[in-house]
């Protein structure tokens, strides 16, 4: 699912989810960089971020895959 990820003017971070029109902050990370693993939002779903360079600028859209049912 396409994902828009971004941060705010205070440095937190939220997913953004088009298709549910879901925006949801980033609750928790699985690697210190983000990229490349799981993240956890507020809501409770869990998402498999691509990987991508520690420096990619955000606002950004990826492809990321939902984690669970």
């Amino acid at each position: 699912m396409k994902v828009m990820i971004r941060k705010d003017a205070q440095g937190a971070l939220s997913a953004y989810v088009a298709k549910k029109d879901l925006e949801e902050p980033i609750v928790s990370m699985e690697q210190e960089g983000m990229w490349g693993g799981v993240v956890t939002l507020g809501n409770g779903w869990r998402l498999e971020l691509p990987e991508m360079a520690p420096e990619t600028t955000l606002p950004i859209t990826v492809e990321a895959r939902r984690l669970g049912e």
